[in-house]
């Protein structure tokens, strides 16, 4: 049996124990926040070489570029944080990315890792945080009443291998409350806006990490750090030309991060391209005492070897062509509905229905140019059927047995005070009320999805096209967000297109490897939104890109956009 083969057999088993042990650490969250996690080893890697740097504002340099300045001397990490600050203060009352911005903090760590020794690989580069990572001494409130005060007294594991790669606190993004919506108060009243189109309500943000994603593509961060149980990775980045990657579950440590669905929750970083992605996760990965699920796995890769341009891309394992497997319905356009069929008394309905049409044939569009490309870079594409009983182990029925965790998690709060987990109070709720029998079933039929993903896809390939999150969020398998075109919109503004690709287990280097390869030959990565003000929204859309202009959502909306 080849490695390959091992490696999926025991992740396999992995997901069975922990599916078994999800109610490992029980009790209240607040009540395990003194437990400290390892501390973080200063690593011992290198980045890769930018190539020609054409970018002279600090700001638009990517990470990998910044790193290089900063190692020859050419940039100092004092400058660099200066700048992103000097931004924040001018652009964050539009964009509404951050919770709270350490300015004091940053700067001084900037100067003190400006005579560094050593080659710190991450040394004097601003990031933003995810505001449920544990950071000492910083308020981390997950935007939630239950946090409200909380600030905790050690790092989340994940921000400290940042930190002790010389990453710079800049401070605490916006999100979902406790990671269940696109970025909003506890209240309801959303919060961070789409950084392309900020006047827009209508363009989304992205789900929870959407401060996170707000933040790097409005040029207020070089990189940030999110979390993912339901798409909130890799559907901020997607809606903002992002490069974002969830790792294998286990991958990252969760430790020291507030959590949403034990079974569910994985760790990532969003990023502008490839390469800036496979650095932080190398900084990110490994093992760590305090979170049993990154314990006795494979090695980590090197992930900042597979972004280099040595060709491995477009190979198998088995040394082949890297076979990228596509299901049905992937490049179809949306079929056009009779006009009839569309409420002919709504026009807030005909005009959802238009755009959706629209942005459908984009799409479809750009996932054509996408296959077209990935052949001429080497791979093979293989159309491939779903496995057996997919629309059954994939519905909504069992994907919704995974709220019974949260509430087991938050059962002290529960019996305290429902009032403060706000709009998003539901889902806990319901998750108190699935019967037992019904949790196990779901369980089981999530380890009877995996088995059939390991068995009856990824042996006809060695990556899959996706277009959701779900089931690769479910079943802990590792996926990547990425830009592969723009939609002209009818208000005048471009909006970024994504996709997304799924690999086996602890194979993320081949994800990194395959979009870094497509993106050295587009540039739709590296396009970045227009300054704010510089598009107005016109009559009729709603505005929520000026301090003082807040909309409401209620618990349907929230609901819909959830985790």
């Amino acid at each position: 049996m080849t490695r390959r083969m091992l490696e999926r057999r025991g992740f396999l088993e992995r997901m069975t124990a922990l599916t078994a042990t999800a109610v490992l650490a029980p009790g209240s969250v607040l009540a395990r926040a003194g437990a400290r996690g390892a501390p973080a080893a200063v690593p011992g890697w290198d980045l890769p070489e930018p190539g020609e740097i054409q970018a002279t504002d600090p700001v638009e340099l990517t990470v990998v570029e910044a790193a290089a300045l900063i190692r020859r001397g050419e940039l100092s990490p004092v400058d660099l944080v200066r700048a992103y600050l000097d931004r924040i203060e001018r652009l964050d009352a539009t964009y509404r990315a951050f919770n709270t911005v350490t300015a004091e903090r940053a700067l001084a760590d900037a100067r003190r890792l400006a005579g560094a020794p050593g080659r710190l690989p991450l040394r004097g580069i601003p990031l933003a945080i995810k505001d449920n990572f544990f950071t000492a001494g910083v308020p981390t409130t997950a935007n939630s009443l239950i946090f409200r005060d909380f600030i905790p007294a050690y790092d989340a594991t994940a921000w400290a291998r940042l930190g002790a790669a010389g990453g710079v606190l800049l401070g605490k993004t916006q999100m979902g409350p406790l990671a269940t919506t696109a970025a909003t108060t506890p209240e309801g009243v959303p919060t961070t806006v789409n950084a392309w189109s900020p006047a827009d309500r209508r363009a989304g943000p992205g789900g929870s990490s959407s401060g996170s994603a707000t933040a790097v593509a409005g040029r207020l961060a070089a990189a940030a750090t999110g979390t993912q149980t339901g798409g909130s990775i890799t559907s901020p980045s997607n809606a903002q030309g992002l490069t974002g990657i969830k790792p294998t579950m286990g991958r990252v440590s969760l430790h020291g991060i507030i959590p949403l669905t034990y079974t569910r929750d994985h760790v990532g970083p969003l990023a502008r391209d490839a390469r800036d992605a496979a650095v932080l996760l190398q900084a990110m990965a490994g093992p760590d005492p305090a979170d049993p699920r990154t314990l006795g796995l494979p090695p980590v890769p090197d992930y900042v070897a597979a972004v280099r341009p040595d060709g491995r891309a477009a190979r198998a394992v088995s040394g082949g062509r890297l076979r990228v497997g596509v299901l049905p319905g992937f490049v179809d356009e949306p079929e056009r509905e009779p006009e009839e069929d569309v409420e002919a008394d709504d026009p807030a309905a005909r005009d959802r229905t238009r755009r959706e049409r629209v942005r459908g044939r984009a799409t479809a569009a750009a996932r054509r140019q996408l296959l077209v490309r990935l052949e001429e870079l080497g791979a093979e594409i293989v159309e491939i059927a779903p496995p057996r009983d997919w629309e059954i182990l994939t519905s909504r029925e069992f994907n919704n047995v995974r709220l019974p965790e949260r509430s087991e998690i938050f059962l002290e709060e529960l019996r305290t005070d429902v009032r403060r987990f706000g709009v998003s109070l539901s889902p806990w709720i319901n998750g108190l009320l699935l019967p037992a029998a019904e949790f196990v079933r779901g369980q089981r039929a999530r380890l009877l999805l995996l088995q059939r993903v390991l068995e009856e896809v990824f042996t006809r390939c060695d990556v899959v096209m996706q277009t959701e999150p779900f089931p690769f969020d479910m079943i802990g398998l590792p996926l990547i967000a990425f830009p592969i075109g723009f939609e002209e919109t009818s208000v005048g503004v471009p909006r970024p297109i994504g996709t997304l690709l799924g690999a086996p287990p602890y194979e993320e280097d081949r994800l990194l490897a395959l979009v870094a390869e497509y993106q050295r030959t587009t540039d739709w990565h590296a396009r970045r939104p227009a300054e704010p003000g510089t598009f107005e929204a016109p009559g009729g859309v709603d505005r929520v890109g000026e301090p003082g202009a807040p909309y409401r959502l209620d618990v349907f909306d929230v609901m819909k956009l959830g985790e």
